[in-house]
């Protein structure tokens, strides 16, 4: 059971997040990658209610369950592409900031298939998913 309704009693902080998750969709990374980065967050952080929701918008978007299934192991499974790599990489490093201070080695690989301003989006979309898998965890969403 849900331990508080967050979305009716911070509505402007939620909006915030809504926008910024919005915004994102926009972005030039493409949805399919975005949804894949927020699954990858969402296993991180053990979040549930985001698993499901992201799982389920990466299979009607035609993701392959394989693909799902081997994201956990992604280093080993070789099943993402070299964008696909390098941005669940990233996705690891920034969810996992106070061990991996996001290193340069990561940071760098990214520009080879990213332009600035989508490492920046991607940056903001990974930080975005840790705030809602934070609060899914913590408010038993």
């Amino acid at each position: 059971m849900m331990r508080l309704d967050y979305t009716k009693l911070s509505p402007q902080a939620y909006q915030g997040l809504l926008s910024c998750k919005n915004a994102l969709a926009e972005s030039s990374l493409g949805l399919p990658l975005i949804e894949l980065v927020y699954l990858r967050v969402a296993q991180l952080n053990g979040c549930a209610f985001c698993l499901k929701l992201h799982s389920h918008a990466l299979r009607r978007r035609g993701e392959s369950q394989e693909k799902l299934d081997a994201l956990a192991g992604w280093d080993v499974a070789e099943i993402l592409s070299p964008r696909e790599a390098a941005a669940i990489a990233w996705t690891e490093a920034v969810t996992r900031i106070g061990e991996s201070r996001a290193p340069d080695d990561l940071y760098q690989a990214l520009g080879e298939h990213f332009s600035a301003a989508e490492i920046s989006d991607l940056t903001l979309a990974i930080a975005l998913m840790n705030a809602f898998t934070r609060i899914a965890v913590a408010v038993r969403q």
